[in-house]
């Protein structure tokens, strides 16, 4: 269970936890700018809730949607593309906590 960020400027996708790890949030505060918390429920899986993203008017945003939901489907065909799982568990790049 996980609350999801995403890097509007690169589309990155990193749990609170991850984020804490690589020094670019703590459990009392999340992370700063370009790092945004995807709106959705405190308590979302990857079992259960697809993340989204989707990059408009020059930056990403993201949502959480159940999986093979009309909501998930609405959002594929508005052009919405799911984070795999294997990107999720990559975790912050480099590149964003030199960034930070």
């Amino acid at each position: 269970m996980a609350l999801f960020f995403i890097d509007t400027g690169t589309g990155q996708v990193a749990t609170r936890r991850q984020l804490v790890e690589a020094g670019l949030a703590t459990e009392a505060d999340g992370p700063e700018r370009p790092w945004f918390r995807i709106q959705g429920t405190d308590d979302a899986t990857t079992l259960w809730y697809a993340v989204m993203r989707k990059r408009t008017r020059g930056i990403f945003i993201g949502a959480l949607a159940i999986r093979h939901s009309d909501h998930h489907a609405s959002l594929l065909n508005e052009g919405w593309e799911e984070v795999v799982v294997e990107e999720l568990r990559e975790g912050p790049s480099s590149g964003s906590a030199q960034a930070m």
